[in-house]
């Protein structure tokens, strides 16, 4: 089952930060992280079960080799991405997003 993933805009914003971030690091480490992370959001969009369910109906993706997860919920017609944030923040911090 193949589904659009949709970004709220504080995970758009979540992207953005995390790439300005690697950026600032190095370079073109910046388009890298994006690069990744739309792999992961591809992902999600076409296989949006195969995640597992880590908090009510809340599923977890990681962003291949960085540190970062893509906390989303499957709806009927589209994936839902609420939060893209680096793997050692409080769970709270996506939790009020849910």
């Amino acid at each position: 089952m193949t589904l659009p993933v949709v970004l709220r805009p504080e995970a758009t914003r979540d992207l953005q930060d995390a790439r300005d971030w690697y950026e600032r690091q190095q370079a073109g480490l910046g388009a890298v992280f994006a690069t990744r992370a739309a792999q992961a959001l591809d992902g999600i969009g076409r296989f949006p079960e195969l995640n597992a369910v880590i908090w009510q109906d809340v599923r977890a993706a990681r962003v291949r080799r960085h540190p970062y997860i893509i906390y989303y919920r499957i709806l009927t017609d589209r994936v839902e991405a609420f939060a893209v944030l680096h793997a050692s923040r409080d769970p709270i911090v996506w939790q009020v997003r849910a």
